[in-house]
């Protein structure tokens, strides 16, 4: 009895802060900023929901582990998985080097890149470029941020949720905003206050894929968490996921 205790201390001691195990495996905190439907957002029972949240909670169900979200602001989000807050991070988070260099990520479950969105009465649009003069809008410390400062000519705006940019967009304050294509398609494709009003032009101008981010050297969560994707990438789960929130 004493040995398996001991065994028991150990295995706490080298686990993650935030990962607790149960009968039913080890749960994982993952942290998502629960503000980009149809990635993930809360609905009107008050619940986390999402692609994402479908993803992580299938790829838990075939890697034998178990998730509880926590909603996060974004502006802190990495902070807190480096602090040890959390085990991961599923939150539409690109997967860029200059990222890898603070955190892991696991293998890329979505190709989502980024493109440009505009009132439907705007003409002669079909690129960032086509703002010189202007300025477009995009939520702090995104991909979308980084694409329109490389732009000559477009100044940036930045907002602490991707709506906030949209709606000021809609009000004519900004000229275009730039985000995900899931983000994007959720906005002007399925939402009824906007679909009329606002339009995607050009094709995404960049590849990218998401990942979930874990802490640095977190190699037992990553394992994990690489396992359960790996089943729902190749056994259909994804693209059903996709036809749900994203068509």
């Amino acid at each position: 009895m004493k040995k398996i205790l001991l065994i028991l201390v150990v295995a706490a001691m080298f686990a993650p802060a935030a990962m607790v195990f149960g009968q039913t495996g080890p749960t994982i905190t993952v942290a998502t900023d629960a503000t980009w439907p149809p990635m993930e957002f809360v609905n009107t029972s008050k619940q986390i929901v999402g692609f994402d949240i479908d993803l992580l909670n299938a790829a838990a169900k075939a890697g034998g582990f178990q998730v509880k979200f926590q909603d996060t602001a974004w502006d802190g989000i990495f902070a807190g998985l480096g602090n040890g807050d959390y085990d991961a991070v599923i939150s539409s988070v690109t997967i860029t080097d200059q990222r890898k260099k603070v955190m892991d990520f696991s293998i890329p479950y979505l190709n989502a890149g980024q493109v440009l969105i505009v009132r439907s009465n705007m003409s002669g649009v079909s690129s960032l470029a086509d703002l010189k003069g202007q300025a477009a809008g995009a939520q702090i410390g995104t991909t979308g941020a980084m694409e329109i400062n490389k732009v000559p000519g477009v100044t940036l705006t930045t907002y602490d949720e991707i709506g906030l940019a949209i709606e000021d967009l809609v009000n004519g304050r900004i000229a275009g905003v730039v985000c995900d294509n899931p983000t994007a398609a959720n906005y002007v494709l399925q939402n009824d206050n906007y679909k009329d009003k606002l339009k995607i032009v050009g094709k995404p101008f960049t590849e990218e894929y998401y990942g979930v981010a874990v802490r640095k050297g977190n190699s037992r969560v990553l394992n994990m968490i690489n396992q359960g994707l790996q089943v729902v990438l190749n056994n259909g789960t994804e693209q059903a996921l996709e036809a749900k929130w994203l068509r």
